[in-house]
């Protein structure tokens, strides 16, 4: 994995970080608790710009091309940038300004990342969402997305970075897709209400 940043940021704001494996639930719950919040002026959710098309997969993303993509990191658009599994991600500087503010953002992360995450935004907090195997490997297998052997190595790697990954908070989204989600918004309820994140 490739990543680059800008200088450490002191901003005050807290950047909350979901992060999880491929077929853990993390787009669908971002998108309850936008549902459940968006209409706060406190909360930004932010939207990564990805190496892949718009309709591929299902976060709401800003689609770029490699040409693009570099465009944007010469042009100063970026906060972070990554690479992984053969796509660049990258954080709009937009979420300085928010952060500056004093407020939350919320963003879709990746596990092998967050360390450079949380260099880079100190105040960031790692909420993981958590999946028993035998139920993310259904998921996975009904997506038809990949074979047999490309889901077990998925399943693998996420085996991998759950041990490596000391989260803030950790969610299991094995069950009841709402149970996840409302548990995701009340983390996120209390941090806006008390300024800062504490169990």
């Amino acid at each position: 994995m490739q990543l680059s940043a800008n200088l450490k940021s002191t901003i005050p704001g807290r950047l909350i970080v979901v992060l999880g494996p491929s077929g853990s639930g993390k787009d669908t719950l971002m998108s309850y608790a936008r549902d459940q919040l968006g209409g706060r002026a406190d909360v930004l959710f932010v939207r990564r710009a990805i190496t892949r098309p718009a309709d591929a997969g299902n976060e709401d993303h800003v689609a770029m091309t490699e040409a693009e993509f570099d465009a944007a990191i010469d042009e100063g658009q970026f906060a972070l940038t990554w690479t992984a599994n053969g796509l660049r991600y990258g954080l709009p500087r937009t979420i300085e300004a928010h952060l500056a503010e004093g407020r939350l953002a919320v963003v879709n992360g990746s596990r092998g990342a967050w360390n450079v995450i949380q260099q880079v935004f100190p105040s960031a907090v790692a909420v993981e969402i958590r999946v028993d195997p035998a139920t993310l490997a259904q998921r996975l297998q009904a997506r038809g997305r990949e074979s047999a052997s490309e889901i077990e190595a998925r399943l693998e790697r996420a085996a991998a970075l759950d041990a490596r990954l000391e989260a803030d908070v950790v969610i299991d989204n094995s069950g009841e897709m709402h149970t996840a989600g409302s548990a995701l918004v009340a983390y996120m309820t209390r941090a806006m209400g008390a300024g800062r994140l504490s169990e």
